[in-house]
């Protein structure tokens, strides 16, 4: 079984931090691996904690009377230096519930209120993201969004289009743009469900 023999932190920033680990594979040869992760030090990575707090939090939500368009971001992304479709997301702050960070999050984003849904704990759980190259796991909440979309929840440091798409716009955003993966699968769901689109989730 490979192992790891001393780990190594790189980089000090607010949000995302490298570290190096001296890793044993499986074969018994040293390598270096490297991991970006959330956690601020050393003693709080998955590595250390072994736990699934999670990190940020995804919101799948829809809007309307007829709960028939889905909210989506088209938000700039300095890894890509261009837009991408999203679900509204964000971090979880320190002893927050990820279902308040969900709703939190939402209103910063786009404006709109959440309402959540109780849902069965195994789709709303904490999952890894890119476990090649980061121990981030982030919850989803699901719900229902009203209001009135704005921006003046969102930072500076934020380029964001609020986007409530239905599945004709759903196709399409599949079709031809630029997607996050965890967001597409769920699109998918949307884009079958003729009727409630949170019926895969009973």
């Amino acid at each position: 079984m490979p192992t790891i023999k001393k780990i190594s932190k790189l980089t000090d920033n607010r949000h995302l931090n490298l570290y190096q680990l001296e890793a044993i594979n499986r074969v018994g040869e040293k390598f270096p691996y490297f991991v970006a992760s959330r956690a601020k030090n050393i003693e709080d990575l998955k590595i250390k904690t072994r736990n699934h707090t999670p990190d940020g939090v995804i919101i799948y939500s829809v809007y309307g009377e007829k709960r028939d368009k889905v909210v989506l971001v088209r938000q700039y992304r300095y890894a890509l230096d261009d837009y991408i479709y999203e679900f509204p997301a964000g971090l979880v702050e320190p002893d927050e519930d990820f279902k308040t960070a969900g709703i939190r999050e939402l209103k910063e984003e786009t404006g709109l209120d959440l309402q959540p849904i109780t849902v069965d704990p195994m789709y709303e759980k904490p999952y890894f993201t890119t476990i090649g190259m980061t121990d981030e796991c982030c919850a989803t909440v699901y719900g229902y969004a009203s209001g009135e979309v704005s921006k003046k929840g969102q930072e500076d440091s934020e380029d964001i289009e609020i986007v409530l798409a239905d599945r004709a716009e759903v196709e399409r955003i599949l079709k031809e743009e630029r997607v996050a993966i965890m967001c597409a699968y769920m699109l998918m769901h949307f884009l079958k469900e003729d009727g409630d689109p949170f019926a895969f989730l009973k």
